[in-house]
């Protein structure tokens, strides 16, 4: 426990004293929003805590911190990552896609079926039995086929 709060001090940007102040200040302004009924004003907020507007003043001030953007900025940081693909992925994407499609063409239709109904349907194999017709172990074998197959087709290319 010790060993934990030494850490939360050494990485603490504030000082104890400015931390107790800081926290003082929160207290007031609740307590001053729970009796007002609205946000107190400046000196009222001062006068409650018995400091003067210069003190409220860097109370306030010492809970901001200005970080160099320098230090922030990090290119692998995921605060300024893009959403959008990498140019040199989607044209691998669309390559693949491509000779994906060109190998589809050439199975036998029922192979291509059994991928349609497995992958585009999301049926499962029972479901594909029954639409096909077969046992659930021969729509696995064959479903094992069409990728093996597939699979040799785009290695081909």
């Amino acid at each position: 426990r010790g060993a934990m709060l030494d850490e939360v001090r050494r990485t603490a940007h504030d000082s104890r004293t400015t931390r107790t102040k800081r926290a003082a200040y929160d207290r007031a302004l609740e307590a001053l929003r729970g009796l007002l009924g609205r946000e107190p004003s400046r000196a009222e907020l001062a006068q409650t805590m018995d400091i003067s507007d210069a003190e409220l003043l860097a109370i306030e001030a010492s809970g901001v911190r200005l970080t160099p953007i320098d230090d922030a900025y990090d290119e692998t940081s995921l605060a300024f990552a893009s959403d959008d693909p990498d140019p040199f992925e989607a044209l691998c994407a669309a390559e693949d896609r491509d000779r994906l499609l060109e190998a589809m063409v050439q199975l036998p239709d029922r192979l291509k079926l059994v991928l349609q109904l497995f992958f585009v349907e999301e049926l499962n194999l029972t479901e594909i039995a029954a639409v096909l017709e077969v046992s659930v172990p021969r729509v696995h074998q064959l479903r094992a086929k069409a990728l093996k197959d597939l699979r040799a087709l785009m290695e081909g290319d």
